[in-house]
C-alpha cells in the first residue's frame, strides 16, 4: 500500500504492523482534507489508513487534549493490561458471558460461534464481579457472543447486582427480548439497567447484507417489549459505507418516533477485527467526521455539528456525543455541555461520568409525577417547559443521546488513543482496554 509521501506529517505516535501485530512507529499525515495513518513494517511493507476525512470539524482543533510527554509504553498493546504508562480509569467493564450466537455475522468482532465454546459458569461470573467491584468498576456490560442465549441470564444479572454491581448493561441483537417477554421480563425483575442493541437501520435489505437474516421486525418487538418493561434501550448501529450510511437520518428519526422507550442512538463506524470477508480499503472505511456531516445533512440540521463534542471520557478522536430531550411532536431540546472535561481530571473524575452516562440510558421508573405529565401531553395541554420542575422532569424521563464509538483495528490502532481508553474487558483477571482485547492481525 503506498504512503502519502508528499503529505504534511500532523504528529508521530506508535501504531503496530497489521500482520504481524509488531509494535512499529506511525506518522498522522494530512493529504488534502484527509488525514491518514502511515507506517512501515520492516518485514510486511507500508501502510496508509485514512483515519479522518473533511475539515467540518477540524482534525486539529477536534483533536486537542493534554498530550502525555513521555512516550515508552511497555509492552503495549500486546502486554496490555491497564500498566503505568495507561492513563485512563474504567468507566465500563465488559465481561464477556458467552461465545455462542443467534447469528452469524459477516462483521462480528468477536467472531462468535458455537463451536466448542466454553462459559464461565455462574459462581466465575459472581467472582469476577465482586473483583471489579472491588477495584472500584460498578459499571458493567454483559456482552458475548449473544448474552441472551444463556437461559441463566437473569440469575447472571442478579449475580452481578449482589456482588455490587450498580448499573448493568446488556449488549444484545434483541432477537430473543421481543421474541421471549417472560425472559426480558426476568431480566428487568433481576435487575437490569438498560439494553445495548444492534440496530443497523430501517430497512430490512440492511440487515440482509451486514447479518444476513431480515431482522427490522425483531428489533421492533424488541423495543415493544423493553418498553413495557420500562427497559431504556439505545439503538447500536455499526455504519458501514454505501450500506447504511445513507440511513442515518432515518435511524436518529426512529429513535426519536419511540422515545422514551428509546434513550439515544451509538453510532460505530466499522472496525476491520474479528470476523471480516476481505482486506479493507479506505474506501470501506467512514471517519467520525464524516458521521457528523452525515447526522446534520440528514436530518435536515435539526441536529447541527456544533450540538456535539469529542468525548470526555475518551481519546477525542475516539469518539463524540450530544444530550437532548424529546419534546411532543418529536421536537428536540438541545442540552449539550460543549466544555469539553477528562476523566483524569480529578481522581473521582470517571465515577461521575460512568453515572451521568447511566442517567441518561436507564429509564426511570414511573410515577406519578411523569404519569400525569405525560397525561397532560395526550390530552393536548400544553406544557410550560419554562417551569422548572416541568423542565427537570422531561429532561429525566425523555432525554436521548446520540453519541459515537471508532473502535480501532490492527491497520489505524493509535497507541496514544489507546493509552486514553476507558472502556476496558474483564479477561484472565486483568482489565484491558477494548482495542487491545480484540485487535486481530490481518486477513491478507
Amino acid at each position: 500500500m503506498k504512503i502519502n509521501s508528499d503529505a504534511g506529517i500532523i504528529k508521530k505516535t506508535l501504531s503496530v504492523c497489521p500482520v504481524c501485530l509488531k509494535r512499529i512507529d506511525a506518522d498522522i499525515v494530512r493529504c488534502g482534507d484527509e488525514y491518514f495513518m502511515d507506517k512501515r513494517c520492516d518485514v510486511h511493507g507500508a501502510f496508509s489508513t485514512v483515519v479522518w476525512r473533511g475539515n467540518n470539524t477540524d482534525f486539529k482543533i477536534w483533536d486537542q487534549y493534554t498530550v502525555p510527554q513521555e512516550m515508552h509504553i511497555p509492552e503495549c498493546p500486546t502486554g496490555c493490561g491497564l500498566c503505568f504508562g495507561h492513563r485512563q480509569k474504567t468507566c465500563c467493564a465488559l465481561v464477556e458471558i458467552t461465545h455462542r450466537c443467534n447469528l452469524q455475522c459477516p462483521i462480528c468482532f468477536a467472531e462468535a460461534s458455537g463451536r466448542g465454546a466454553t462459559e464461565p459458569s455462574l459462581d466465575e461470573l459472581y467472582k469476577i464481579f465482586k473483583n471489579l467491584v472491588s477495584g472500584g468498576n460498578t459499571f458493567v456490560q454483559l456482552s458475548g457472543g449473544e448474552p441472551t442465549v444463556r437461559d441463566d441470564l437473569p440469575d447472571i444479572i442478579a449475580a452481578a447486582k449482589e456482588a455490587g454491581c450498580d448499573t448493568i448493561q446488556l449488549n444484545s441483537n434483541g432477537i430473543r427480548l421481543g421474541a421471549d417477554p417472560d425472559f426480558t421480563k426476568k431480566l428487568k425483575k433481576a435487575g437490569l439497567s438498560f439494553v445495548f442493541m444492534q440496530f443497523d437501520g430501517t430497512d430490512d435489505a440492511i440487515y440482509k447484507k451486514l447479518r444476513g437474516a431480515k431482522l427490522f421486525d425483531a428489533k421492533c418487538a424488541a423495543i415493544r417489549v423493553c418498553g413495557k418493561n420500562l427497559l431504556g434501550i439505545t439503538l447500536v448501529p455499526t455504519i458501514v459505507p454505501r450500506v447504511n450510511d445513507f440511513n442515518i437520518g432515518s435511524i436518529i428519526k426512529f429513535g426519536l418516533k419511540h422515545s422514551p422507550s428509546v434513550r439515544g442512538v451509538h453510532f460505530q463506524p466499522i472496525s476491520y477485527f474479528g470476523r471480516y470477508p476481505n482486506t479493507p480499503s479506505n474506501r470501506d472505511r467512514i471517519t467520525l467526521p464524516e458521521i457528523l456531516c452525515a447526522i446534520e445533512r440528514q436530518t435536515k440540521g435539526d441536529f447541527a455539528i456544533h450540538d456535539f463534542v469529542s468525548s470526555a471520557c475518551d481519546h477525542p478522536r475516539c469518539g463524540f456525543h450530544g444530550d437532548f430531550a424529546v419534546l411532543p411532536e418529536m421536537q428536540v431540546m438541545k442540552l449539550t455541555q460543549q466544555r469539553v472535561s477528562s476523566c483524569c481530571d480529578t481522581p473521582d473524575a470517571h465515577i461521575r461520568n460512568r453515572n451521568f452516562v447511566a442517567r441518561r440510558w436507564k429509564r426511570p421508573d414511573e410515577t406519578d409525577e411523569n404519569t400525569d405529565m405525560d397525561m397532560g401531553i395526550d390530552m393536548g395541554i400544553e406544557m410550560d417547559y419554562r417551569d422548572m420542575n416541568t423542565f427537570l422532569n422531561r429532561v429525566k424521563t425523555h432525554g436521548f443521546t446520540i453519541s459515537a464509538m471508532a473502535f480501532q483495528d490492527a491497520y489505524n490502532l493509535d497507541i496514544e488513543r489507546l493509552r486514553q481508553c476507558s472502556l476496558h474487558v474483564a479477561h484472565d483477571g486483568k482489565i484491558v482496554p477494548f482495542c487491545a482485547q480484540y485487535l486481530t492481525a490481518a486477513v491478507l
